[in-house]
């Protein structure tokens, strides 16, 4: 199956500019971004919580970007054409969700901390998700699973 929007043209650039935009129509607050070179990070306020989304971004030595699909070596020009165009894929796709998120909030399928809890950011940094996630796994490894229904009131 193809990834969405994998041949985009759209520049990285455009697309978190996009991102802004998005944001700020449905009622942001503040919002921020920041790059090294493994990752990027979107942040936002909205609605009292800080949501931030870590981007993983592409390695420029996997072999899908030095090799073909048929494995022939690629030039350093075709590699790096290559990497470019995984960033812009990244980049695209992270816009669609904060936009269908938003829009599915907004028209009162879900609720905000609902679509983005794993991504709302703890008052220590860390995000829901990320604390969550050895939760989970602890739960499920151990057998001990939460009640699927709350206790009666009074008991």
């Amino acid at each position: 199956m193809a990834k969405f929007a994998e041949s985009t043209s759209v520049s990285v650039e455009k697309s978190r500019a996009e991102i802004e935009r998005t944001l700020g129509r449905y009622g942001a607050s503040g919002f921020m971004y920041g790059w090294n070179a493994g990752s990027a990070v979107v942040a936002f306020e909205m609605s009292q919580r800080r949501v931030m989304f870590n981007l993983a971004m592409p390695n420029r030595a996997d072999a899908e970007f030095t090799r073909t699909p048929t494995g022939k070596s690629r030039s350093p020009a075709q590699a790096e054409a290559a990497w470019e165009q995984a960033q812009r894929q990244r980049w695209r796709a992270l816009a669609l969700v904060i936009k269908a998120k938003l829009e599915a909030v907004e028209s009162g399928i879900t609720e905000f901390e609902d679509e983005f809890l794993a991504h709302i950011v703890l008052p220590n940094g860390e995000t829901a998700g990320r604390w969550m996630r050895p939760q989970i796994a602890r739960a499920y490894d151990s057998g001990d699973m939460p009640a699927l229904l709350p206790s009666p009131p009074g008991r």
